[in-house]
């Protein structure tokens, strides 16, 4: 039997020859900085070398096309046969700006690039059960006034450094206590809840989940914008991306695999499926929580244990959009969107948004429902077919009076085993601290992180990717320039952001004067 001091010395003999091995292949491709992946996370990073003068980088993207998670498909069809355009991933600018406060920058963009999108307007909304239409609106309004006085006791402990709990205990001390059986308050707050975060009260974080809404909402504003764009979604981050990229930019590599990240404090070799692979001076994996979560995608050597826990301890969520086009539109035209409760099961295909409604694509017939969670992973395992014969049947009960055709065209995406997804966007779940986030966030050596998970502030948002992709790109402009003074989050130590070989209880937030940028006050504001 080999002793452990032996194992580790042939380990560390293993990773050095991979790495060497690594280092001499003919076919790597050298730069300065390789950008893993193609979302708003890696252009933004990308643009924030481009902007200080560095252009010594390669962008490495999964995908045939820039957007990541912001991604969009042909579905059904116009009046001339022509295929109309569905949002699969992120949908919505979510907080836009507000005379004389900060703009979101996707708001930004989206005025830049002329993007299609409409308010969504919460309050054009109908309600139902298996009985058809039955009004229980009013429920949603005794919700959010028993979650404003959730939100100000969520920034107390926040503010205190008092130990963390589950959204469903804070929920319930504001005196939100919906009983097991009274479905139509479990649609409510399903709506409320769960549609934003991916997951159910029970498993988000109450401090973290009404931070986050907090500092997004209340920097910017509290409007929603929905996306409907005939481009795509992703046309505002091709359009960013084309502000430094030339067409045929030899810079982006597409369809192209990532299988392994080697990283020493020397630099950084990223090996592809295809056997190539590219030797850089640093790099910033922007991979979705779910991608770091899976097999799929190793580390030479492994990453420590507190970067792998921190990894581990975050949860990514599965936001299931399921989009159905019919002969004519049936349901009430100039509402929004339909809240169903299902007799028996929390979230069984409860939130129903119009496309045909007055300001999104009238003509369009198209009506989806969205899923997430365990009825997400469920229908993602289960067939087209069985599917769609469930939605029917909700549909039905919805409107018991109409003679409801099978719809021409029936669609949704899949995406808890996309293999460069894994995922819809991350929750923070409960007792987790500021300390664990920030091992997520934390570089190891050479190799950066950036995505929306990694963002303490704005997880869960685009723009929360496009605010770490920009910090972490800013990062390396400092370490290559020698200026860290110019990195914009002023709490990293220039060249390696702190982490925690051991936590505390509690985060000890009177240690930040800001964090991911913005003045920690903003994280417990309720106003």
């Amino acid at each position: 039997m080999f002793s452990k001091g032996l194992l580790a010395v042939l380990a560390a003999q293993t990773c050095a020859a991979a790495v060497s091995k690594a280092r001499d292949d003919a076919t790597c491709t050298k730069t300065t900085v390789a950008i893993l992946g193609g979302g708003m996370a890696g252009v933004a990073a990308a643009q924030a070398l481009h902007n200080s003068s560095i252009e010594d980088f390669v962008l490495i993207e999964y995908r045939d096309t820039l957007g990541g998670r912001v991604a969009h498909t042909d579905f059904g069809k116009d009046a001339n046969g022509k295929p109309y355009t569905v949002e699969l991933g992120a949908n919505w600018v979510q907080g836009l700006g507000s005379p004389g406060g900060p703009e979101n920058p996707i708001w930004t963009f989206a005025k830049k690039w002329h993007l299609n999108n409409t308010y969504s307007n919460y309050s054009s909304i109908l309600t139902y059960d298996e009985t058809g239409f039955n009004d229980y609106a009013s429920m949603l309004d005794d919700f959010e006034d028993l979650y404003d006085d959730a939100s100000e006791q969520a920034g107390i402990l926040l503010k205190e450094n008092l130990q963390d709990q589950t959204a469903r205990t804070g929920l319930a001390l504001a005196g939100w206590r919906p009983k097991v059986d009274d479905m139509k308050a479990q649609a409510v707050e399903w709506w409320e809840w769960d549609w934003e975060d991916s997951y159910s009260p029970d498993e988000s974080s109450f401090i973290f989940g009404a931070a986050g809404e907090n500092l997004t909402f209340n920097q910017f504003s509290d409007a929603n914008n929905y996306v409907w764009d005939q481009r795509g979604y992703n046309h505002l981050i091709k359009g960013e991306a084309s502000t430094f990229l030339k067409k045929n930019d030899p810079r982006l590599h597409l369809n192209s695999i990532v299988t392994n990240i080697t990283y020493t404090d020397d630099g950084v070799t990223i090996q592809k499926k295809d056997g190539s692979c590219v030797q850089a001076a640093y790099a910033v994996c922007t991979f979705s929580l779910g991608v770091l979560q899976n097999s799929d995608l190793t580390f030479s050597p492994k990453l420590p244990y507190w970067k792998r826990t921190a990894i581990e301890k975050f949860s990514m969520g599965t936001y299931t959009k399921i989009f159905l086009q019919f002969n004519e539109t049936f349901w009430p035209r100039d509402t929004q969107y339909f809240l169903y409760a299902d007799p028996t099961t929390r979230g069984y295909y409860p939130v129903w948004q119009s496309l045909s409604a007055p300001g999104f694509i009238p003509e369009s017939n198209i009506i989806f429902v969205t899923v997430v969670s365990q009825e997400a992973y469920r229908v993602e395992r289960q067939s087209d077919e069985e599917t769609q014969k469930e939605v029917m049947k909700v549909l039905r009960e919805m409107y018991p009076d109409k003679d409801i055709p099978e719809p021409t065209a029936f669609m949704y995406p899949r995406w808890s085993t996309t293999p460069w997804a894994y995922g819809s966007y991350s929750n923070w779940p409960p007792s987790t601290t500021l300390e664990m986030h920030e091992n997520l966030r934390a570089n190891v050596d050479r190799l950066w992180f950036a995505g929306e998970a990694t963002s303490a502030g704005y997880f869960g948002f685009l723009h929360g990717a496009w605010f770490e992709g920009r910090d972490a790109g800013e990062q390396i402009v400092a370490l290559l320039k020698d200026k860290c003074s110019n990195v914009s989050d002023t709490s990293d130590d220039c060249g390696n952001r702190r982490y925690y070989e051991k936590l505390s209880g509690s985060s000890p937030l009177a240690d930040y004067s800001v964090f991911d940028g913005w003045p920690v006050s903003s994280f417990y504001s309720s106003s």
